[in-house]
């Protein structure tokens, strides 16, 4: 704007002396000063013409100013949704509820315990998060939550903590706390972990997650699987270290896409061997499973046997072996389902060759909605030997559910 009324002023003292020069070489005519009022105006409106264009301009400039600045925000904004979107599609949110509502008869030599009687209890809490970075590395965190008679309060672990590298299906490698390679294989087929853990994890003879690397995969179009582990050795519960490393494995074959036939093995000193307290024998188990799975119909087996589980730093050795036998048919086509078990354990078969514990169970299934499913059960624990230094009893009955998302 200065710059063209800095134009139009020279333009007007250009013609102002040229003006002064033609009256000073000869007066004007009237006729010559008409024209040169002609011209004036000619070049004032043509400088006018300059200023509006000139002004145009620089509102127009001011406007596509204005255009890059909300783009800039709008670019800003569409990545930070990009950015939030991505995250939301990369990561899972996934949670398991296990309750029940039952009347315990709990009792020890003939004597009721104080865990009889009627009770509410939430049994576990799973709340997980997967996170997949790209197609190879991705991460999980998996809260525990459950209640603990022993400080008579609720009690929140991590279950699962672990970082994950993905080669391809025939190799997966896991760092942290995750899943051992037997009991949630064991579990997937049984079915009824809401209901009761399997054999080897309800008497203790086994855990379903440590701390340590893990790793496994497919072969075979998915037919062969494997799984190993080297481990702390204390379970999730307790990530302490220990003086070395025990280790688990796991190879399974499925003949058909219904039927599944798997093998496992563990040994190490569970935790227990420090640096100032020596392991005075190794816990070693072998594990045996085959089962069919066709919807709610289930059949399977599972069997184990331990040496030295319970004795890893006494100076006795013992051994331990045992069955579990599942079933489950459909009764409708709504889900109502018909299940039972029965395990058979020798618990202690060198100290004291007569202790057995039996238990069984039998319910009805129900889906509620999906995720959400409940049971009647009855269920009975019977743990003695001959001379009846060990007695315990237990009968329990009543409604179990579970909760997924």
């Amino acid at each position: 704007m200065r710059t063209t009324r800095l134009a139009a002023a020279i333009v007007l003292i250009a013609a102002g002396n040229m003006s002064f020069n033609a009256a000073a070489q000869s007066a004007p005519s009237a006729k010559d000063i008409a024209e040169m009022k002609a011209q004036i105006a000619a070049l004032q409106a043509q400088i006018q013409s300059l200023e509006d264009r000139s002004q145009d301009l620089e509102a127009r400039s001011d406007a596509q100013s204005d255009v890059n600045v909300e783009q800039a925000k709008a670019n800003e904004s569409l990545a930070t949704i990009d950015s939030l979107k991505k995250l939301v599609n990369d990561t899972k949110l996934s949670g398991r509820l296990y309750y029940d509502l039952t009347n315990i008869n709990d009792s020890s030599k003939g004597v009721k315990t104080d865990k009889s009687g009627f009770a509410f209890d939430i049994k576990r809490f799973y709340l997980g998060v997967d996170h997949k970075f790209n197609d190879q590395w991705s991460m999980n965190l998996t809260t525990d939550f459950q209640y603990s008679s022993a400080i008579s309060s609720t009690e929140v672990y991590l279950k699962k903590a672990y970082i994950q590298y993905k080669l391809s299906d025939a190799f997966v490698l896991r760092a942290g706390a995750a899943d051992l390679p037997w009991v949630p294989f064991a579990e997937n087929y049984y079915g009824m972990r809401y209901i009761e853990n399997t054999l080897t994890d309800r008497l203790k003879f086994g855990t379903s997650a440590d701390w340590g690397v893990h790793a496994g995969g497919k072969l075979a179009g998915g037919a062969v699987e494997y799984a190993v582990a080297a481990l702390n050795g204390n379970g999730y519960k307790n990530p302490s270290r220990s003086k070395g490393l025990d280790f688990e494995g796991r190879l399974s074959f499925a003949p058909t896409e219904q039927t599944v036939i798997g093998v496992g093995a563990y040994s190490g000193t569970l935790g227990k061997e420090k640096q100032t307290v020596n392991a005075l024998h190794t816990a070693n188990r072998v594990d045996f499973l085959a089962a069919y799975m066709s919807g709610n119909t289930r059949l399977g087996v599972e069997y184990f046997q331990a040496n030295n589980w319970n004795n890893v730093t006494s100076v006795a050795s013992d051994k331990a072996s045992g069955w579990s036998l599942w079933g489950s048919v459909g009764l409708n086509d709504k889900g109502v389902t018909l299940f039972g078990r029965y395990d058979n354990t020798d618990v202690s078969k060198t100290l004291d060759p007569s202790l057995q514990d039996r238990y069984y169970n039998i319910g009805v299934e129900w889906p509620v909605a999906p995720g959400v499913k409940l049971a009647t059960v009855y269920k009975h624990t019977d743990q003695r030997n001959t001379l009846r230094s060990k007695d315990l009893k237990t009968d329990e009955f009543g409604v179990w559910g579970e909760f997924r998302f």
